[in-house]
């Protein structure tokens, strides 16, 4: 595989940014793994994990870091800028139209039904992005106890945070670099 350059990253992300309404992540992950093979599952899976980690959204920081890993500055500048450009002019415009016509029922009703298929796509991704830890049982005991300490306790992220990723990486399969 030839590494993508910063106008191959500009045209990947462009397109994910302007399909991917509501969350791109599933799209992201569709794009760099089965469709242009960029990246192996168990590749974007650990680059997720890294830009989870950071702070701000999570494709914003795994646009830049998968820009830069193939194409320096400049590759992180076209990802992201493929990644926002669409998407900031399509909101500017629908914030628009909301301002003017968010108070209808129909608008509110519109809104209930993309909240359910929203979160079947978040469930849906978190699955696919799970799937190369099934390999890795320790890994599967530390993402568990992150989904209990989060999900069913309601830990707040950055306590959570600071216990697993030690145990995430002391648990993490040895790779040679």
């Amino acid at each position: 595989m030839t590494p993508p350059g910063a106008r191959a990253l500009f045209a990947g992300f462009f397109s994910v940014g302007m399909l991917g309404f509501g969350g791109v992540l599933p799209l992201a992950r569709r794009m760099i793994v089965e469709e242009r093979r960029w990246l192996s599952a168990s590749e974007f899976t650990d680059l997720l994990a890294l830009c989870q980690f950071m702070p701000g959204p999570n494709i914003v920081n795994f646009s830049v870091a998968l820009g830069a890993r193939f194409a320096g500055p400049a590759g992180s500048a076209a990802a992201l800028s493929g990644l926002l450009a669409g998407p900031v002019a399509v909101v500017i415009g629908l914030g628009v139209l909301y301002t003017r016509f968010g108070a209808l029922p129909v608008v509110a009703h519109a809104f209930v039904g993309l909240a359910s298929a929203a979160s079947g796509l978040v469930l849906a991704t978190a699955l696919n992005i799970a799937a190369p830890l099934r390999t890795r049982p320790k890994s599967m005991l530390v993402a568990g106890a992150a989904f209990a300490a989060l999900a069913l306790l309601r830990l707040p992220l950055l306590p959570v945070l600071l216990v697993l990723l030690p145990a995430g990486v002391l648990t993490a399969p040895r790779t040679r670099g």
